[in-house]
């Protein structure tokens, strides 16, 4: 009997704290609603002053985007040359590796090692700096505002330069100048250009992006011809480095055999040159060459405009909620 009873006065033990706490249970639940309904409240008055900003903000976005120039993009597919006489080098590479790195004698580094020299060299300063001032292209880089596509001419800035005169008319504080130094080119240049090694086929991408689609197409073209014959010039130099030292170890030794290899380490170096000589595509082979681009590759106006808009609205929605709380404090 006691025990029943002891079950009994717990029971209702609990059902009055249960009943206790529901009416605070409503009653969050109903501050709850009762801010979701001011909010909604909130914003439904300030609908008008919401529609205004957002209205505002994309009409801002569309005069934006509107005035952004096209930027067209030019790329180029390549394959790392396959270097002929590769065979003999890695056969004597196993056999002579030692001594011709004594000697100071490369004969390792296949192609995709090459080719992977080659874009570093592309992305240097001194490979860019030399680039530029041979092919004149500074105020294509620094200057060009849009392209005329009538009379396809590159349109510049008349703030920065004076392109009747070749002048540079840019005004700019010490320690810069009128005419943009060779650091301020690379920066901007190394943000035009791009070259892309594909990880599982090796293949090599090279583009550039331009407000012209033939100044773009240019530039690449450029690009790998230069790159493949500086990259020869490098390797012939070394080459003839290598040749000139062997063949003075070869006048200061008798050894019939240490003469044996250094008279194939000379002929190596010898093929080494007469194959650069008689290859232009020296690192890089042409697989699909640069095209004039018919399609522009940015800005995407649309997704500015929405973007804008949205921005618009959210910021007015913002603003509006925290004058309303603000103002409540």
């Amino acid at each position: 009997m006691e025990h029943s009873e002891n079950n009994k006065s717990s029971t209702n033990n609990v059902n009055s704290i249960a009943q206790a706490n529901e009416p605070f249970h409503s009653r969050d639940n109903a501050e709850d609603e009762i801010d979701l309904r001011e909010l909604f409240n909130v914003i439904w008055k300030s609908k008008f002053v919401i529609l205004i900003t957002t209205a505002l903000f994309a009409v801002v976005a569309v005069i934006y985007a509107i005035n952004q120039p096209n930027i067209y993009k030019s790329e180029a597919l390549l394959a790392p040359a396959e270097k002929e006489g590769a065979g003999g080098l890695a056969s004597l590479a196993g056999q002579f590796g030692g001594l011709a790195s004594l000697a100071g004698v490369n004969l390792g580094g296949g192609g995709s090692n090459k080719a992977q020299l080659a874009i570093e060299v592309l992305k240097s300063r001194q490979f860019t700096s030399a680039f530029i001032q041979k092919h004149n292209i500074l105020p294509q880089i620094m200057a060009a505002e849009s392209w005329n596509m009538q009379a396809n001419e590159v349109v510049y800035d008349d703030e920065m330069f004076n392109s009747q005169n070749n002048e540079w008319v840019r005004e700019v504080k010490a320690p810069f100048k009128p005419q943009p130094s060779m650091q301020e080119a690379y920066k901007v240049f190394s943000q035009l250009i791009s070259a892309s090694t594909d990880k599982e086929t090796g293949m090599v991408t090279i583009s550039a992006q331009h407000v012209s689609p033939y100044v773009a197409q240019q530039w690449v073209n450029w690009l790998v011809e230069d790159i493949n014959k500086t990259m020869k010039e490098m390797e012939v130099a070394e080459a003839k480095r290598s040749t000139k030292f062997l063949q003075q170890q070869l006048k200061q030794t008798e050894i019939a055999d240490i003469r044996e290899v250094l008279y194939k380490l000379i002929e190596e170096q010898t093929k080494t040159i007469m194959f650069a000589k008689v290859r232009d595509e020296y690192v890089f082979t042409t697989i699909d060459a640069a095209l004039v681009p018919e399609e522009k590759f940015k800005p995407k106006r649309a997704l500015i405009v929405v973007l804008g808009t949205m921005l618009g609205g959210m910021l007015s929605v913002m603003v509006v909620l925290l004058r309303h709380f603000v103002g409540k404090v």
